[in-house]
């Protein structure tokens, strides 16, 4: 009787150890392997962050590459964005940082060149680089998150249709947004996303379209009333061009728009056009041939 009385004891015994066992692994796992916040957080941003910016697909046959599938279109709201053709094989690294943007050293782009074997044909054969500026429309082609090292990096090729590109480049690039010292880790990706549109905001491909359309209707109605007018407008509207040495990259636009080359000699820069060339030194003009 004694030890029947034990051994059904010990039975009940074993059975309530082995129910119990497994909350002490669970326990024990979440003591010993704490699930990151920041973490879980990076996740979370890298996923609300692809959701908002679509990537483009790029495809290529035997005339080069093109756009197979359209992401979300973006305005480039400050020009210094380097980039190179996308049929190279690597992106030149930019920098946006309290507001500004942080093209990539010239030893880097001599370096990159010098590897690819482009150096010595810049002048023949045309541009290994590219100057994105204002206005230019691009497509996001890749987002990566990094809450340790507080950036967000965004690859981008251009669109080549929208900004009139022939023959079309894809030029690409990738620039790196750099947040204050432990403040990715808190941000919303409502906040990250504001930041971003400082340098790249999102276009309406339709409105700027039909914004195109709508002005002209309204010149072709103008035209048909104003007649002779109409006409005479352009040429008393016409202003000389002018160029003066200490100008910005962004103010020689302006005044004779995107230029046909773009030899990139790290800080010293020659944009050249039909009938000039155009010297800068560290962003500024400093000769015009």
């Amino acid at each position: 009787m004694e030890h029947k009385f034990e051994s059904k004891f010990g039975s009940e015994f074993r059975n309530e150890f082995r129910k119990t066992i497994p909350a002490i692994v669970v326990g024990l796992c979440a003591t010993m392997f704490p699930l990151s916040q920041a973490g879980a957080q990076a996740v979370s941003l890298q996923e609300q962050l692809v959701a908002q910016y679509k990537y483009v697909k790029m495809g290529s046959d035997t005339s080069g590459y093109s756009v197979v599938e359209e992401g979300t279109l973006l305005a480039l709201q400050k020009g210094g964005v380097l980039g190179v053709p996308y049929s190279d094989k690597a992106s030149l690294v930019n920098k946006y940082e309290g507001g500004v943007v942080h093209g990539p050293s010239g030893l880097m782009v001599s370096g990159k060149k010098a590897l690819l074997g482009h150096f010595s044909q810049t002048a023949s054969q045309g541009q290994t680089t590219k100057l994105f500026a204002k206005g230019d429309k691009v497509y996001p082609t890749k987002i990566d998150v990094s809450v340790e090292k507080d950036t967000v990096t965004l690859g981008i090729v251009s669109c080549d249709t929208c900004n009139k590109t022939d023959p079309p480049t894809y030029n690409k690039a990738n620039i790196v947004f750099v947040f204050p010292k432990g403040s990715l880790a808190k941000a919303s990706a409502g906040e990250v996303e504001d930041t971003i549109g400082q340098l790249l905001s999102i276009s309406d491909a339709a409105q700027d379209s039909g914004g195109d359309q709508q002005g002209g209707d309204q010149q072709q109605g103008g035209d048909q009333q104003g007649g002779g007018q109409q006409a005479q407008q352009p040429a008393q509207q016409a202003e000389p061009q002018t160029i003066e040495k200490g100008q910005s990259t962004d103010q020689v636009q302006g005044s004779l728009g995107k230029p046909d080359k773009i030899v990139n000699l790290g800080t010293k820069q020659i944009w050249v056009y039909k009938d000039l060339k155009v010297t800068f030194v560290n962003g500024k003009v400093s000769d015009v041939q």
